[in-house]
């Protein structure tokens, strides 16, 4: 069993998975397959232009970045400079956090560290747009202390994050 699913692939099976309980379910309640297939491609539909956006950087990237500038900037030598690149890019980017993941994969591949993504992925909690409203619900000093605390722990979860990958890596299974 093990050796098909490695042959065929997770997410196949996943998908093939999905169309059985679809033709399953379709000849007792229609309704419900033709709601959820509409669903999906308003879904699909309304992503479509950020899905575009990433591919076009990761295209980009692949075109004007190599990897060892990466590996500079991102990878194990990288420093302050990579966590100013990592905090500045996290809070600044935009659109759902699922479709920045094969940007961040490509990076990762590339040498971005994974302190770095972690970080990342982290600081997209700090929004520039929704401070002023914080600020204005909870006042100047709250917004102030939770953005620079929320900086401060996206440091300490990607660190956190990078450690916990190197122990199982050492104990072989990642």
């Amino acid at each position: 069993m093990r050796k098909l699913l490695e042959k065929i692939g997770i997410e196949w099976i996943f998908l093939i998975f999905a169309v059985i309980v679809y033709a399953a379910v379709a000849p007792f309640r229609m309704d419900i397959c033709i709601r959820s297939i509409t669903g999906f491609v308003k879904v699909f539909l309304r992503i479509l232009p950020v899905l575009a956006a990433v591919f076009a950087m990761i295209f980009l990237t692949n075109l004007f970045i190599e990897p060892r500038k990466i590996a500079k900037y991102l990878g194990h030598g990288a420093g302050i400079r990579g966590w100013l690149i990592t905090i500045a890019g996290g809070i600044i980017s935009t659109g759902p956090i699922y479709l920045w993941y094969p940007l961040l994969s490509d990076l990762r591949e590339k040498g971005m560290r994974d302190v770095f993504v972690a970080g990342f992925l982290y600081n997209r909690a700090v929004k520039i747009p929704l401070i002023p409203m914080m600020a204005f619900y909870f006042g100047v000093r709250f917004t102030v202390v939770l953005t620079v605390y929320m900086i401060i722990f996206s440091i300490l979860n990607g660190l956190c994050v990078e450690r916990l990958l190197f122990m199982k890596r050492k104990r072989g299974e990642a």
